[in-house]
């Protein structure tokens, strides 16, 4: 069923254009080094794009990978900086999610856009990772609040 709903994400709905998009424009931030972590978030967020009914979003601090302490701290600062667009960002998407949720036909790519929202509100160290490992980290992070 995953599968088919990606097939329809792209074909009806051209979802690779975005993918393509995001891409390019993450592409670009990375080539201008001081936007490098928005644009290594963008990167993984197009990679998103390309399966998003299998794959999802997380944080890097999730996923427990060891991180340079300059990188950390640089992506944190680029994120403060980042704030305001990504504000501007995420509530554009929440007005395209609305008009999606109108017809019928616009709900797949609606529920793609809600999925994205803290990707589009902070792109800096999020990761792409399959649907069945982040069902996994969300398993383990409910285990660790049990115990």
């Amino acid at each position: 069923m995953r599968t088919l709903a990606n097939i329809i994400w792209h074909f009806p709905f051209l979802g690779f254009l975005s993918a393509l998009g995001v891409f390019l424009v993450g592409g670009l931030f990375v080539i201008t080094i001081l936007g490098a972590p928005i644009g290594l978030g963008l990167i993984e967020y197009s990679k998103f794009l390309m399966a998003p009914f299998s794959k999802e979003m997380i944080s890097k601090s999730d996923l427990n990978k060891k991180q340079n302490v300059l990188w950390k701290s640089y992506g944190f600062l680029i994120s403060i900086l980042y704030f305001p667009f990504g504000l501007v960002l995420t509530v554009i998407t929440i007005v395209q999610i609305v008009g999606m949720f109108v017809s019928i036909v616009g709900i797949p790519g609606a529920v793609i856009l809600a999925k994205s929202l803290s990707t589009y509100f902070n792109p800096v160290n999020k990761v792409c990772v399959p649907g069945k490992v982040a069902e996994e980290i969300a398993v383990r992070k409910a285990r660790s609040q049990v115990n």
